[in-house]
């Protein structure tokens, strides 16, 4: 058999072996969720340089995958669909554009070793989920238990939980997911009005 030959029936074997291997499952679609809007006028600006850090989280909701519960005792996530990033990392994100929108905070940023922050607003993220409880598409819940403290001193300065509830249109990715929107809205509607009140407060003697 000449080398031609053989360099045909190889490269024809390969092909056919290619052909019946499965095929790999298509990314999945990508969805993000849009920060509060900054009121028209929420006051003076405080001369606080502000940093948010990321939300610490359960390993379930440490993921860009979207999180779903249908029982008390069991997580699950939606096939085809995630966030952009790690729920805590988007949400850290969310936190920091309301803020910033709100106008009232000279600096908000991430953590950095190039910043002298006045206080620190801290987060725990313990629910971020669709939550289906009987027939119907599912209510989204959103809870951040949420600590504000002075630096350099991390004193305690005030200690908040916020909460939001939305129920899907549809039990659609984009029902679902604008209800997401809505619950995160919810749980961040107070959130800097709480944050500005606490940091313009006297310091205690």
């Amino acid at each position: 058999m000449s080398a031609r030959a053989l360099l045909a029936i190889l490269l024809f074997a390969c092909v056919s072996c290619g052909s019946i291997l499965p095929r790999p499952a298509p990314p999945p679609a990508l969805y993000r969720l849009t920060p509060l809007a900054g009121p028209a006028n929420a006051g003076p600006v405080l001369p606080i340089q502000l940093v948010a850090s990321t939300p610490v989280a359960p390993a379930a909701l440490d993921t860009e995958r979207i999180a779903l519960t249908n029982s008390p005792y069991r997580f699950d996530y939606f096939a085809d669909a995630a966030w952009t990033d790690r729920a805590p990392a988007m949400l850290q994100g969310l936190i920091i554009e309301s803020l910033e929108n709100y106008g009232r905070f000279r600096v908000v940023t991430q953590p950095t070793s190039e910043l002298r922050a006045d206080a620190v607003l801290l987060a725990e993220l313990r629910d971020f989920e669709a939550e289906y409880r009987g027939a119907g598409p599912p209510e989204i819940h959103v809870q951040l238990d949420c600590r504000l403290a002075r630096l350099p001193q991390r004193s305690g300065l005030a200690v908040r939980r916020f909460e939001g509830r939305a129920r899907a249109g549809a039990n659609d990715m984009p029902a679902i997911v604008a209800a997401f929107d809505e619950a995160v809205h919810g749980a961040l509607a107070g959130l800097p009005e709480w944050v500005a009140g606490s940091l313009a407060a006297p310091e205690p003697r």
